[in-house]
């Protein structure tokens, strides 16, 4: 069994047909996705209109009711301020929300699971994995 966090980035190659959820996901696993992960897919539902936007409501509630969401909580925070200054020192700053992507995955030791391995490239005690 592997614990995983679902990037933002990975869970929209999904919607679009990138890759199957069940090829990614051992049935095993245990899956969950970061609060912030919630917002940016529903942010994502706000900007798109007509049949895409109901479409894509659909999909982001399928993936709310399914899977746990991780709180950001006091023990992602620390971690969150630990990435913070490590990326600020090498010089490589990130986006925030990568980096509360990468906090919770720190906090909760599991492995975030991103189409965008550069987001997370180098993070210190961030273990990532791509499509399996």
């Amino acid at each position: 069994m592997s614990l995983l966090l679902l990037d933002t980035t990975f869970l929209i190659d999904a919607e679009r047909g990138g890759v199957e959820l069940d090829d990614a996901i051992g049935d095993d696993d245990d899956v969950a996705i970061a609060a912030v992960t919630v917002a940016e897919l529903l942010a994502g539902v706000r900007l798109a209109s007509g049949k895409r936007r109901k479409a894509r409501q659909a999909y982001v509630d399928e993936i709310i009711e399914s899977l746990s969401i991780v709180a950001c909580d006091r023990y992602v925070a620390v971690e969150h301020t630990d990435l913070l200054v490590a990326v600020r020192d090498k010089g490589r700053p990130r986006g925030a929300h990568d980096l509360l992507i990468a906090a919770t995955a720190r906090a909760t030791d599991r492995t975030v699971v991103t189409a965008d391995q550069q987001a997370f490239a180098d993070l210190p005690g961030v273990a990532t994995g791509g499509h399996r």
